[in-house]
């Protein structure tokens, strides 16, 4: 297994430009608060994206198939970015990356308004494309916490900047009902009235950055000068060996299993739980509150998750978020045989986002530990990429998965995922015994 390498507080980076030496335990804490406060705003733009944008392009399209592509361009638009973002993020550190995702997204949301105005189903399934880049920026989010936090605190951290998205994400989908009058002012489908709310987050998520992010963590882990001019800064890209430096760890090729395939499950499923409710003849506030209690799954639990990680091992974390994938993908996928089928559902996705949170904040303190730290900017943008490829698969086939066989269908063949991560997880667990 790779070393993890040297925490950036035993290297006392020094700023170059700056007046005198960093102290990276100051720009660590104020690192954390801004991201927290970013995710805040920028949650409540992606919260109200996931509950509406299903909806919103089964109203405009008329078909159910199709409406599953909303928050597929949204992951493959994720996918597209992360890599530029990463690379822009090494050359110039994390606050131009973080904002210039944010700012994409904002762009995306004013698409869609536009685009649901004018009844232009393709034009909004551009702009879902573009907010994607705001799931990209979300998920880089939690790298930029690890940047100067000390080895035995880099979970703890990871998982503080992934709860502080609780908040906007559990309010984000309750916009819903407000969304809808909001929309009746504008002349637009009610389904559009929350992609307003979108617009002034992600712009928002973006101006705190800018303002706040200072010194730039990845900057200062790396002794670069913070505030470099744009002319000297060099726009990088080294992602063609970060596969390289992922392949040669054992420990990395576990971490980055766990993420790209446990985001295929939860996106597989939570694409069409919407659509699945809204036909069973839930309302739009039932299928906000859902979609709230999942995102809680996902984010609320960080922190326990965070700490649990750091106190018995990133590989057990991994392993109990598979097991809590079956349990979900079982409850929400035999709802229809039970009688309380819609709380059914809503109980199947609060657990598929724990399973989530268990697989994303271990398996990115994994990958992240385990790569040299001139490396890790591409080799975390590369998983991320990876992860909204395969989750733009798994929303891609899901609506036809649905079609074909039925939610119930749908939700095992998202649990047949759980078995490359657990054998996985389990192999680097053996191996690693045996070496010792």
């Amino acid at each position: 297994m790779t070393a993890a390498p040297e925490s950036p507080q035993s290297a006392s980076p020094h700023i170059s430009g700056a007046p005198g030496a960093c102290d990276p335990v100051a720009v660590q804490r104020n690192t954390v608060r801004v991201l927290m406060a970013a995710q805040v705003a920028a949650g409540i733009g992606m919260g109200a994206t996931i509950a509406s944008g299903g909806i919103l392009i089964e109203r405009l399209t008329g078909s159910e198939a199709v409406a599953g592509l909303g928050t597929t361009l949204i992951t493959l638009g994720a996918a597209l970015v992360s890599v530029p973002l990463a690379t822009l993020s090494r050359a110039r550190g994390r606050r131009a990356g973080l904002r210039t995702g944010w700012l994409i997204a904002a762009a995306g949301a004013l698409t869609v308004l536009l685009a649901a105005g004018a009844r232009l189903s393709p034009l909004a399934l551009f702009g879902m494309l573009l907010i994607g880049a705001g799931t990209a920026a979300n998920l880089q989010s939690r790298y930029a916490a690890t940047d100067l936090a000390a080895p035995g605190a880099r979970a703890r951290a990871l998982s503080l900047v992934v709860w502080s998205t609780t908040v906007g994400s559990v309010l984000g989908p309750n916009l819903s009902g407000p969304g809808s009058a909001l929309a009746r002012g504008l002349g637009v489908p009610e389904a559009a009235g929350p992609f307003v709310f979108s617009l002034v987050a992600f712009a928002a998520g973006a101006a705190v950055v800018h303002v706040r992010l200072r010194p730039d963590p990845l900057l200062t882990a790396s002794g670069e000068a913070v505030d470099e001019p744009p002319e000297r800064a060099r726009f990088r890209t080294r992602m063609s060996g970060a596969l390289r430096h992922v392949s040669t760890s054992p420990s990395a090729l576990t971490g980055l299993t766990a993420l790209v395939l446990g985001h295929a499950v939860m996106v597989s499923v939570m694409t069409m739980t919407p659509i699945h409710l809204s036909h069973h003849g839930a309302s739009l506030s039932v299928v906000g509150f859902t979609i709230s209690l999942h995102i809680a799954g996902m984010y609320g639990l960080s922190p326990l998750v965070g700490r649990l990680t750091d106190r018995i091992g990133r590989v057990p974390v991994i392993l109990l978020g598979q097991v809590v994938y079956v349990a979900a993908t079982l409850l929400a996928g035999t709802a229809g045989a039970l009688h309380s089928g819609q709380w059914a559902v809503t109980a199947g996705l609060l657990l598929l986002g724990i399973g989530w949170s268990c697989a994303t904040v271990a398996g990115s303190t994994l990958l992240s530990e385990s790569v040299a730290a001139e490396h890790r900017a591409e080799v975390q943008g590369l998983s991320d990429t990876l992860m909204n490829l395969v989750g733009a698969a798994g929303g891609a086939l899901s609506g036809g998965l649905v079609a074909a066989a039925g939610y119930g269908g749908l939700n095992a063949a998202a649990a047949v995922l759980v078995l490359p991560v657990s054998a996985a997880a389990l192999y680097f667990s053996l191996r690693r015994r045996s070496t010792r």
